[in-house]
């Protein structure tokens, strides 16, 4: 009988080890189907839900099919399969439409990609929210006032802006100052929330005063709101839920919408941003910090344990701070609530 050389047995053990660990660090849920169809409507977590119990673990799981075109997306119509390789939990995807005998692979339109979090929520977010800081803000062009000289201006309208137009661009977005972003534990300004009130195109334009006309209203544009180039910020289709990179320590900073509390599927402003690590995906745990209580046997305070309340999404992040989206929240989400690795 052959023997085998204990090196290679050495190996063997420590792949089948590998394994082991792997399949039981990636939890599959209970009920767990063997093929899922994606309808219209899904999004990546919903997808990543249906088969596991930790929604983050998703890139553990999913193992990209060169033979298909953009193997990272998935698209309504595709079969998701449950297999197994070398006894590790694996999602793979049939797209019939691209699997055809043909040496040539049809691109498919990005935008037909199921997204990773609900459009509707975050489109509604990004199309009034801005983020900018205190420098941008005091340079930009700002209104000067309404023809006829008023002071209130709407939909249809004509205004005077004076500043500096010669980024040559003829849409601007118009702003009124925000709220400040403030870090709650050395007080650093992270940055100013530019409120969105309208947008305006320029008609005509005499050295650095400009005649403007209003093309949407949210609300009264009034002197001295300020007048930002326009910029498309929409969410990418291309990231997926997963735990962060780095270790991260953050909290809530705000709840959007003037609240102060938030639940599911709310947006959340996190005092971390892209210089500590955090992308586009990054799921992070959400916490209630623990009490300090009295402990009346040994006479002294005790700190509780942090509790564990919920989860959400990063899904745009700026250099400073960052926005999420509650995924799963058991109580209240409340400005201060404590922020980390799932």
């Amino acid at each position: 009988m052959k023997k085998i050389p204990f090196v290679t047995t050495l190996i063997m053990a420590m792949l089948l080890s590998i394994s082991s660990v792997m399949a039981e660090a990636v939890l599959l849920n209970k009920d767990v189907p063997e093929k899922y169809v994606v309808k219209r409507g899904d999004t990546l977590w919903d997808i990543s839900g249906v088969f596991l119990q930790d929604p983050w673990m998703w890139p553990e799981i999913w193992h990209a099919n060169q033979q298909i075109e953009n193997p990272h997306l998935i698209y309504p119509g595709d079969t998701i399969t449950l297999v197994y390789i070398d006894g590790v939990p694996q999602l793979v995807v049939n797209r019939s439409r691209d699997l055809k005998l043909s040496p040539e692979i049809r691109a498919m339109d990005h935008a037909e990609a199921i997204s990773a979090l609900p459009l509707e929520v975050i489109d509604n977010f990004l199309s009034k929210t801005r983020v900018t800081d205190d420098v941008t803000l005091r340079s930009a062009p700002y209104v000067l006032g309404g023809t006829e000289r008023r002071i209130l201006v709407g939909m249809k309208d004509d205004f005077y802006a004076r500043g500096d137009f010669t980024a040559n661009r003829l849409n601007y977005g118009i702003y009124r100052r925000g709220d400040p972003y403030l870090d709650p534990e050395t007080g650093e300004l992270l940055g100013i929330r530019a409120i969105d009130v309208g947008a305006a195109k320029i008609k005509a334009l005499k050295d650095d005063i400009a005649t403007m006309g209003v093309s949407r209203a949210a609300g009264e544009i009034r002197i001295k709101d300020r007048l930002l180039v326009s910029e498309e910020r929409t969410l990418a289709s291309t990231f997926y839920p997963r735990a962060p990179a780095t270790e991260i320590k953050a909290s809530v900073l705000n709840v959007e919408d003037g609240v102060r509390n938030a639940g599911a599927l709310d947006v959340v402003a996190i005092n971390r941003g892209e210089r500590d690590g955090l992308q586009a995906g990054d799921t992070l745990a959400i916490s209630k910090r623990g009490d300090i209580t009295k402990d009346r046997v040994a006479n002294q305070r005790v700190q509780l344990p942090d509790e564990r309340i919920g989860l959400l999404m990063v899904f745009y992040t700026y250099e400073k701070m960052s926005f999420g989206l509650v995924m799963e929240a058991d109580r209240q989400v409340d400005i201060g609530d404590l922020l980390g690795n799932p």
